[in-house]
């Protein structure tokens, strides 16, 4: 796993993240598929504080999260939501811009309450926190907007919406 090969695939997700997110209809961020889900306007809000990551883990050491202060992203219009979606993604590709490849193999702790939950390369917690967590998400995005009738823009191929 190289650097530039991490950064290529970061760009491309970012690009089908982006048309995802256009699609969730202004009027349906409040919508959940079941009680126990995130809302539309919630799990997206959540895909954008994936990105943030990125800088947490490239600009630091270790995470040290404690639960009743931390404040999760959350978006109040689509609008919102697509300027921070665009401003975290300019943030991000400015710090992978700035690393070198020691940076994937420096080491990288998440801690909860000063307890060390996660310990990994940053390379790898690049690729679990931040790509494979978005993607996972997206995913559940994807299936939000089939429900709600909304054509799916295809992701590694055309969907049944593209003729595909």
């Amino acid at each position: 796993m190289t650097l530039a090969s991490l950064v290529a695939e970061y760009h491309q997700e970012m690009r089908t993240t982006r048309r995802l997110l256009e699609r969730i209809p202004a009027g349906q961020f409040g919508w959940r598929p079941h009680p126990k889900s995130f809302t539309a306007g919630g799990l997206a809000s959540h895909i954008v504080d994936c990105v943030d990551w990125i800088d947490r883990i490239f600009t630091r050491d270790e995470v040290d999260i404690d639960p009743s202060t931390f404040r999760p992203y959350r978006a109040a219009s689509l609008h919102e939501l697509l300027t921070a979606f665009d401003d975290k993604v300019a943030g991000s590709n400015a710090t992978l811009a700035g690393l070198d490849a020691s940076a994937l193999t420096a080491p990288w702790r998440l801690k909860l309450l000063g307890k060390v939950r996660v310990e990994r390369s940053k390379a790898e917690a690049f690729r679990g926190f931040t790509v494979s967590h978005l993607i996972h998400h997206r995913g559940q995005l994807s299936v939000y907007l089939r429900l709600l009738d909304v054509p799916v823009p295809g992701a590694y191929g055309p969907t049944a919406d593209e003729g595909g």
